[in-house]
């Protein structure tokens, strides 16, 4: 993550999502496993309620960049 910036960060119910812009290699991952989700085209781009919470976190644990965290309200 970048010293100076904040990453977007997007709110479910119980948990969030943040995005680092500048550590994204843009492969894609989020957008093919969850497209409900992740719509790049779309502002907000990050829909926390197109999936579950449990279907959200386990395909940010597959980002490969690791410019999208999960990170659990309850």
């Amino acid at each position: 993550m970048s010293a100076n910036i904040k990453p977007a960060e997007y709110t479910g119910d119980g948990f969030s999502v943040t995005y680092d812009k500048d550590t994204c290699t843009h492969a894609g991952v989020c957008v093919k496993t969850l497209p409900n989700v992740f719509k790049p085209k779309e502002k907000p781009w990050v829909n926390t309620g197109g999936a579950s919470k449990e279907e959200i976190r386990d395909m940010i644990k597959n980002c490969p960049s690791g410019a999208l965290q999960f990170h659990d309200g309850d």
